[in-house]
């Protein structure tokens, strides 16, 4: 079965991004083509970049981090816009890795201001660095429109429909791939 791993890009108190998190864990978990585990990036605390060699890792963090990535087949990342950017524990955590992302699929859910986009946009870069595939359908959820009070989530039926989509494309992507992913390893 393919295992798709949501991860929510935010540690910081009282953020927004549980609840989208949770949302789309959600909508996914009532799918059939594919499994999905919910990964809090508070669940592995990981410090700045500390591993002194790339891909030979040393530290328990890491290892910790690299067999739960290593598990999955894709991935919706689930991220903020911090100044036009995504933030900065998310960047740290895919830095952290190089081989266990290959040749996976990727979806975003982004929130924010502007929805998020912007945070996309720098992700998108980082990831197909990463020999990522991205996948084209996007969930963009305005903190104007689509949360009350700036902090309850109430999305609307098009971003309903946009994650559906989104998890298709993600899960399809995932399965394309799995010939790539077998050579490799």
């Amino acid at each position: 079965m393919t295992r798709i791993g949501i991860i929510l890009g935010s540690t910081r108190p009282k953020r927004n991004g549980e609840q989208v998190a949770n949302w789309v864990y959600d909508m996914a978990s009532q799918r059939d083509d594919a499994e999905f585990e919910l990964v809090d990036l508070r669940d592995y605390p990981l410090p700045h970049l500390d591993e002194p060699l790339p891909r030979q890792y040393q530290k328990e963090h890491t290892k910790k981090w690299a067999d739960k990535i290593a598990s999955f087949d894709g991935f919706v990342f689930v991220t903020p816009e911090y100044n036009h950017s995504t933030s900065g524990v998310l960047k740290n955590a895919i830095d952290f890795l190089y081989t266990e992302w290959n040749n996976k699929a990727v979806g975003f859910v982004s929130y924010g201001g502007v929805g998020g986009t912007r945070a996309v946009e720098h992700l998108r870069l980082v990831v197909g660095e990463l020999q990522m595939a991205d996948v084209r359908q996007q969930v963009a959820l305005s903190l104007r429109h689509e949360f009350e009070d700036f902090s309850i989530l109430k999305p609307g039926e098009y971003s309903v429909q946009a994650l559906h989509t989104l998890l298709d494309q993600v899960v399809a992507w995932s399965q394309a791939l799995a010939p790539l992913r077998t050579a490799a390893a």
